[in-house]
């Protein structure tokens, strides 16, 4: 006798119990997908991540803090640079030199987004402490680019005295801008909320990175030609310390302590560390070759050093001031932003 299968009809669930599990398995995919959706922060290490566009393979390595792995590339534009983060976690807002625009990345798609226009040769970009501006220096135009990030359109310029702008940095507490002026051997200070260039700081040859101290009492600048760094007082505008740092001095990150600030020495493969109560080179670090921008993380315990001419990025303890070993990223890392 020869069993009969029998069929057996399930019916379709009700339509209140697909509208909740349809978005629900949706979520789940978009979550398996993208580990670090969440832009800052990978959703299954529980680590920040750092940001690292490579402006000779046009795109964005994305590392993270707790493994120190790359996890995922983004596209860059044609020749990212200078990188910011919008506080909403949702943009990349990258430099893309040689079509003369700032280049938005969506972190939830993955995908480039829009653009906006600047001007000849954008660099160095940087976001305001409340998240709401996002400037750029733009060399050819001797100018700050301001995009309002709320509906992400350009909304004023400021122009500066000094020439070639690279970097434009705010300080901690929103009221300054300090812009490296390449090619004017100057630092150029604007009132943001005046919207204007307010005074001009004389420093070494080739000025580039800059930082400050959490109080926004100090500046430190590093000049790439004269291989010092400046220490600039935001009261009085004046030079306070020069501090000898090592050959081709570029990049300056501050540590959240503000006990010390590193600067990359792009000409002797090293970070110089700096006790900033001293104002004296406490130690120097080795990392690759071409080191240039650079970004600790929130706790101030790792540094991430851009090695422009090894395609790494130099990860160092700075508690014990030792490298901890070297990741490798795209084709000429420009920076590392971390937020």
């Amino acid at each position: 006798m020869t069993a009969r299968a029998h069929l057996v009809t399930v019916p379709a669930p009700p339509a209140m119990v697909r509208a909740v599990v349809a978005p629900l398995l949706m979520l789940l995919i978009a979550l398996l997908a993208a580990p670090w959706a969440a832009a800052q922060v990978n959703t299954k290490t529980g680590a920040t991540l750092a940001y690292v566009p490579n402006e000779g393979s046009a795109t964005i390595s994305v590392i993270d803090t707790l493994t120190d792995q790359v996890i995922a590339e983004l596209p860059g534009g044609s020749k990212p640079r200078g990188l910011a983060i919008g506080a909403d976690r949702r943009w990349l807002y990258v430099s893309d030199q040689p079509n003369n625009r700032l280049q938005l990345v969506d972190l939830k798609t993955r995908a480039l987004g829009s653009t906006i226009a600047l001007g000849e040769s954008p660099e160095g970009v940087s976001i305001s402490p409340d998240g709401r501006w996002v400037v750029a220096a733009v060399e050819g135009k001797n100018e700050i680019a301001v995009t309002d990030t709320r509906n992400n359109a350009l909304t004023f310029s400021i122009k500066v005295h000094g020439k070639n702008p690279e970097h434009a940095v705010f300080s901690p507490n929103g009221k300054l801008l300090f812009v490296s002026a390449e090619e004017g051997e100057a630092v150029d200070i604007i009132d943001f909320g005046a919207r204007k260039q307010v005074a001009q700081v004389a420093v070494g040859a080739r000025p580039r990175g800059i930082g400050f101290l959490p109080d926004s009492s100090r500046a430190y600048v590093a000049t790439e030609n004269a291989n010092e760094v400046f220490v600039i007082d935001t009261v009085r505008f004046a030079i306070l310390a020069r501090i000898k740092a090592g050959l081709r001095a570029n990049g300056i990150a501050v540590h959240p302590s503000g006990r010390e600030v590193y600067v990359s020495n792009g000409g002797d493969a090293n970070v110089a560390v700096i006790d900033t109560a001293s104002n004296q080179v406490v130690a120097t670090i080795p990392v690759g070759q071409r080191p240039w921008n650079m970004a600790l993380t929130p706790d101030g315990k790792k540094l991430y050093v851009a090695n422009g001419r090894s395609n790494s990025v130099s990860v160092i303890d700075t508690e014990n001031h030792t490298r901890l070993r070297d990741v490798a990223v795209g084709k000429l890392p420009w920076g590392v932003v971390i937020k």
